[in-house]
């Protein structure tokens, strides 16, 4: 079995760079070049989602110099990779606060979501300037909003309800969270997604995360017992 949607906390690249001498940028440089290959691999042993994330609410504390290069760094990204999601059918989705992201940068990512918005088998979701606190705390504010406006009842409130408010209610939970690096946290990562994933904790830290390692986890996915709180049949 084929976990549906992989989501993957990619850690580790400014260590990566450290242990090698080199600048932390070049870490994050060097991680984001792995992006594909992963993406690949994953739409290639039939995973439907992918979710990365990229950048925390958190992340906003470090020094400026390394934001301003991963902000940058994204739009170009985007910019070249925009033609490959449209190549390969790959539609390309974004989750996270608007605010306080480059103008430039915004209107990159909704660009390239419009421009990828079809009903392609596979998803690559970016979680950018995103936080699963800060995602239900937005979920909340909407719903008291539509409630004030008589859009829907408190009653009418429940878990299915609640996760139509997310950020992405079109994209299943994940079945799986890879976290790179050795940390073993999942750092206000996708907090009500993640209710019934399987988690596992990589050594290795995010550029030496090989499509190998990525063939490891969904193997042994597929040989988990996953009950979801119930009990089956002996």
């Amino acid at each position: 079995m084929v976990p549906y949607h992989i989501s993957i906390i990619m850690d580790g690249n400014g260590r990566w760079a450290k242990q090698r001498g080199l600048p932390r940028v070049e870490g994050h440089r060097r991680g984001i070049e792995n992006v594909r290959k992963i993406a690949d691999r994953a739409k290639e042993k039939g995973v439907k989602v992918v979710t990365f994330f990229t950048f925390s609410t958190e992340n906003w504390s470090r020094p400026k110099k390394e934001v301003d290069f991963l902000m940058s760094e994204f739009g170009r990204y985007l910019d070249r990779e925009m033609k490959n999601f449209i190549k390969n059918k790959i539609r390309f989705n974004a989750v996270g606060r608007k605010e306080p992201l480059p103008g430039g940068l915004w209107e990159k990512i909704q660009y390239v979501q419009r421009q990828t918005c079809r009903d392609y088998d596979f998803t690559f979701n970016l979680a950018l300037n995103y936080g699963g606190r800060a995602e239900i705390v937005d979920a909340c504010r909407n719903i008291v909003r539509d409630i004030q406006e008589n859009r829907i009842s408190a009653e009418e409130i429940d878990e299915s309800r609640f996760s139509k408010y997310l950020y992405a209610p079109d994209i299943p939970d994940p079945d799986v969270m890879i976290r790179t690096s050795g940390e073993l946290r999942i750092s206000n990562f996708l907090l009500w997604e993640l209710a019934y994933a399987e988690f596992y904790f990589i050594e290795k830290f995010w550029p030496d995360f090989s499509p190998e390692d990525l063939d490891w986890v969904i193997d042994d996915f597929s040989r988990r017992d996953r009950r979801f709180g119930g009990i089956k049949d002996a």
